[in-house]
């Protein structure tokens, strides 16, 4: 594959690292109640589903532009900072804390808030379902480029978020339940509402994702087709 430098790539890998690492310990930190039922599903989310998303817009907008193989590099390079970040959270948490720290918020505090993401639980709950989620999300989104001739992109990208979304949440979901992060008492509820409102999201956000495209495309020269690519995910050739 050609190597080449384009002028927003290392731009759009950073947002989506970020975003990716606030929305996994926004998860860990709050479950947020949007105060309805439905079907007497309580309408109930973890705090990350209100970013995390955009991560998926971000996976759509590499993958149409850049291709798979680029795609697949951001997809590890998050994987690896999520990872790293867990890993420094852990180690925080096992450190010994300062006496006034303590008096005004204390260990308890941290584990509260914090606790999660330091957990084994919630580490391979969300490393898994997020390494599931996101190649899921790629690799059929650079699959329907190809089927659709490039047309119908929001077709593609809601496609694509259906099946990467469904994915990740119900990855997430369980394996966090299975550890006891979450009660499976709230199981549905999270798993719905998680999908529902991540879905929802792509939906509302294609205006802005064919903006972002179209100007990706048109500054970078570059709209790739991936008919040759390896779809492996355990490499990070390009």
């Amino acid at each position: 594959m050609e190597q080449r430098s384009y002028k927003y790539f290392d731009f759009i890998l950073a947002l989506f690292v970020t975003v990716l690492i606030t929305s996994n310990i926004a998860s860990s930190a709050k479950i947020v109640d949007w105060g309805f039922s439905i079907l007497g599903v309580r309408m109930a989310f973890d705090g990350g589903t209100l970013l995390f998303p955009i991560s998926y817009i971000f996976g759509d907008v590499l993958t149409e532009v850049y291709g798979y193989r680029r795609s697949r590099r951001v997809i590890w390079s998050g994987f690896g900072g999520l990872a790293l970040t867990a890993f420094v959270l852990w180690i925080v948490k096992i450190l010994p804390g300062e006496a006034n720290w303590e008096a005004y918020a204390g260990q308890f505090a941290y584990d509260a808030i914090l606790g999660g993401m330091t957990s084994g639980g919630i580490v391979i709950a969300s490393l898994t379902a997020y390494w599931a989620g996101e190649f899921s999300n790629s690799f059929i989104m650079a699959k329907m480029k190809i089927l659709t001739k490039g047309r119908y992109l929001w077709m593609r990208t809601i496609g694509s978020t259906l099946v990467g979304e469904g994915v990740d949440t119900t990855l997430f979901v369980t394996i966090a339940s299975l550890f006891g992060v979450f009660p499976w008492s709230v199981f549905a509820s999270l798993v719905l509402t998680n999908y529902i409102f991540k879905v929802g999201v792509e939906a509302v956000m294609t205006p802005v994702t064919y903006k972002i495209v179209n100007f990706l495309k048109k500054h970078e020269n570059e709209d790739y087709y991936d008919y040759d690519t390896d779809f492996n995910p355990f490499t990070l050739g390009v």
